[in-house]
């Protein structure tokens, strides 16, 4: 390990990846121990224009004995090379060998025995294909998805028809730039220098991120569906959401109350998909990062997270929970919707023998 951008007490490794059609492909794995380790250990994988620099969440962790990684994928942040193009790949599984290289560094090389997965938005996506993917191995011991991309935030045409037909473009012609963004509204809502309180590099994380290319679509695309037929993952999976998203494209306050970047109620009708050991937790005033979200909020996040591993992962004495905001409406788990109490876990309470249906009648979710 060397020193990281971030400073003491974080160290970075550097995971060469051989090359692609691009030239050199690396990943990076950023790690902050704990002072007094447990034997149990933590993998985060950002979400799309992004990378890892929330070190309040790695904080937590490591106050509770915790070592923390973070890694940031191929082509991401630290990983990110003068000659590629930025956040792209063309399959989900390219993430597969830097994912492995990860776990063998924190399971073989650092000696943990517990590993919790942790993945936002696409990472979310990436880590339940993979922890699919690996469900034989044992690689990981339960996995914590905050507000995963598990569709398209857009309308049924744009996300079945017109997705498909940018798909079949993504194969002939990959690197096809294609009329999709993210705006800009919350990137404001982010960055310090606009309306959010967070410090972090726009060089690697801009405010209105960087083009979407045809075949990144399709990788995205297929890795959805196959989610949406319904995955087998074996370990307990916690899915952290907002209660409401915000769909404007120019700016509102209410944007800081909610997740303006993708539907909670994809994420919801979804969640039955991953396996049958599923807790879903829902937060009142959730921004799309909920650890990015107001302080009350991403302190109930935060607690909830703590709460749920040990009672999963048997995680062992956690440090004193913080004290409840003051706030006149706390956050939290709302009690509104019935699949939303994190007491809901081996399916109790969702619907995991029924096939959800699309927005349109007869039209079935993996469409």
């Amino acid at each position: 390990m060397e020193p990281d951008v971030l400073g003491p007490p974080y160290e970075r490794q550097t995971i060469d990846l051989g090359t692609d059609d691009e030239g050199p492909v690396v990943a990076t794995v950023v790690r902050r121990r704990a002072e007094r380790p447990t034997g149990r250990a933590v993998l985060y994988v950002h979400g799309f224009v992004d990378y890892f620099f929330q070190t309040h969440l790695a904080d937590f962790f490591a106050e509770r004995g915790w070592d923390f990684y973070a890694l940031d994928l191929r082509k991401y942040g630290r990983s990110l090379l003068p000659h590629q193009t930025p956040n792209f790949c063309q399959d989900i599984s390219d993430y597969f060998s830097e994912l492995d290289a990860a776990a063998k560094i924190i399971r073989s090389e650092d000696g943990h025995d517990t590993l919790l997965a942790m993945g936002h938005s696409t990472g979310g996506l990436i880590m339940s294909l993979w922890a699919d993917a690996r469900r034989d191995t044992g690689t990981i011991d339960g996995l914590v998805l905050n507000s995963p991309f598990f569709d398209f935030n857009a309308s049924w045409a744009v996300r079945r028809p017109i997705a498909a037909a940018a798909a079949r473009l993504g194969r002939r012609a990959p690197h096809r730039i294609v009329p999709m963004g993210l705006g800009t509204v919350y990137g404001e809502s982010l960055h310090a220098d606009h309306r959010g309180e967070w410090t972090y590099d726009l060089a690697w994380k801009p405010l209105a991120g960087f083009p979407v290319r045809a075949g990144w679509l399709n990788a995205i695309r297929t890795g959805q569906r196959r989610l949406r037929a319904g995955l087998d993952i074996q370990v307990p999976v916690l899915l952290a959401c907002s209660t409401r998203s915000f769909r404007g494209t120019k700016w509102h306050d209410s944007a800081t109350l909610a997740d303006a970047v993708l539907d909670v109620e994809h994420m919801v009708r979804y969640a039955p998909r991953l396996g049958r050991h599923v807790t879903l937790a829902r937060f009142d005033g959730g921004m799309h990062d909920l650890v990015l979200s107001g302080p009350a909020v991403r302190r109930q996040v935060l607690n909830e997270v703590g709460r749920w591993a040990e009672a999963f992962l048997a995680a062992g004495p956690t440090a004193p929970a913080d004290p409840a905001p003051t706030d006149p409406t706390p956050a939290g788990p709302t009690d509104a919707d019935p699949t939303d109490a994190a007491s809901i876990a081996d399916g109790r309470g969702l619907p995991g023998n029924r096939r959800p249906t699309d927005d349109r009648a007869g039209t079935t979710a993996s469409d």
